[in-house]
């Protein structure tokens, strides 16, 4: 089999690996909120919250991509917004399909980032607020810290699931090549004509290669991590 890849694929791989960072880091911010939120609070709605920001695990990728198409679109309620006032259209973009990969992997994030916290002891944070310490300073300089074995494993799942992405991206964005094609939808395209099967066992190939050492880099930073807090994973 030729390995080389064509620069359609590789065009595919850079808008993949782009679209998995960008996924990983601007969901970071949003995702210790929600975890805080879930493992800390108690209130009215705890449990409607929690099952929305797992709906995406389990309804249709398609579901969630059309819906995107819907509010995020030309002329959809936000999107419409979104282009009259700052010029932004996420609709048949590459940012659309960070947005798409993004509400995928947010229910992994946020459960990686949960379990982490709720392994934490409550006590030394309320050892700290006793002692005078602001809850924000409490925050940063003690949950952050040792919920980060969570927040790196959540990272790098969600950076695994944006590069896997399917059915929500090309509901929402479309299958263009060189603008919003990743791995994926490159395969799915060879799949399609007669003669591809070499093309798409070569980006099945390259995909469970770049997922598999994604993981293996949390394991190994995780690991680290762990060690260097003394937290839990």
């Amino acid at each position: 089999m030729n390995w080389n890849l064509t620069p359609l694929e590789l065009d595919a791989l850079v808008l993949s690996l782009k679209v998995g960072v960008w996924t990983s880091v601007a969901s970071v911010p949003f995702a210790i909120a929600v975890a805080w939120v879930l493992a800390r609070k108690r209130f009215w709605g705890h449990g409607l919250l929690n099952a929305f920001v797992h709906l995406p695990l389990v309804v249709p990728p398609v579901v969630v991509g059309y819906v995107l198409l819907v509010t995020f679109g030309r002329t959809g309620a936000v999107g419409a917004w979104l282009y009259e006032t700052l010029g932004i259209t996420l609709a048949f973009d590459w940012k659309g399909a960070v947005v798409a990969a993004a509400v995928m992997a947010f229910p992994l994030m946020v459960r990686a980032m949960r379990l982490s916290l709720e392994a934490i002891d409550p006590g030394l944070e309320k050892a700290a607020r006793t002692l005078g310490a602001k809850p924000a300073r409490v925050f940063v300089t003690i949950t952050l810290p040792l919920m980060l074995p969570g927040i790196v494993t959540g990272v790098v799942l969600a950076f695994a699931r944006a590069l896997g992405e399917f059915g929500a991206t090309i509901t929402f964005v479309s299958n263009i090549p060189g603008q919003t094609q990743t791995l994926p939808l490159a395969l799915y395209n060879f799949t399609q004509v007669p003669g591809g099967e070499a093309n798409a066992m070569r980006l099945a190939v390259l995909s469970i290669v770049v997922a598999l050492g994604a993981l293996l880099a949390s394991e190994i930073l995780a690991r680290r991590v762990q060690r260097m807090t003394g937290g839990s994973a």
